[in-house]
């Protein structure tokens, strides 16, 4: 019994170690740019003048925080450099291969906060802003959607012209790449 309790302990301590070292912590960041050196690189305002992006990565990551990439990065560069995402943490309504800016937020795992009453998707031609017409949308309408980027725009429009069209907002989860929780994130920004 009592050579059960110390092996008990230990192993408590000995998790209790780990989880001490695994914790996030803050890096401090240089400037990467000095006050004598341009401020840019071939042009590019994006990227400093040694070629490095610093971006902050947030939510749930295992190391939140700013990360350094190489310029011409790409989302899931940025998530990598964090530790990657924690386990079960839904990636889905991300684009890995997103190019990352310098100075950008990446937020991993959170929900985004609905818009605000009134407003939808950016009105395309001076129309009034509403619910997007999937069977009348456009490429650049449907892009401009949250979460949808133009490969995801182009399986809409492909399903619909294979279809003749939506019946309802319920078909667009038949489109290849739409899953529970895209579909939660547009159905209320898109009318058939």
């Amino acid at each position: 019994m009592r050579a059960l309790a110390v092996v008990a302990a230990v192993v408590v301590l000995a998790a209790a170690g780990w989880a001490w070292r695994s914790r996030p912590q803050q890096e401090p960041v240089a400037p990467l740019v000095s006050e004598a050196a341009p401020a840019t690189s071939a042009g590019d305002p994006r990227v400093s003048g040694s070629g490095e992006l610093v971006v902050a990565v947030a939510g749930k990551v295992r190391r939140p925080g700013l990360v350094r990439l190489p310029a011409g990065a790409r989302l899931a560069d940025a998530v990598q450099a964090a530790g990657g995402a924690l386990p079960g943490v839904d990636v889905a309504l991300l684009n890995p291969a997103r190019k990352v800016t310098d100075g950008e937020l990446i937020v991993v795992g959170v929900t985004p906060p609905p818009p605000p009453a009134g407003a939808v998707g950016p009105a395309a031609g001076g129309a009034a802003p509403g619910p997007l017409n999937l069977n009348t949308a456009t490429l650049a309408q449907l892009d401009a959607l949250p979460g949808v980027g133009p490969v995801l725009a182009q399986r809409i429009l492909t399903h619909r012209d294979q279809h003749g069209g939506f019946r309802s907002v319920g078909d667009l989860r038949q489109v290849d790449g739409i899953g529970d929780a895209r579909y939660e994130q547009l159905k209320d920004l898109v009318t058939v």
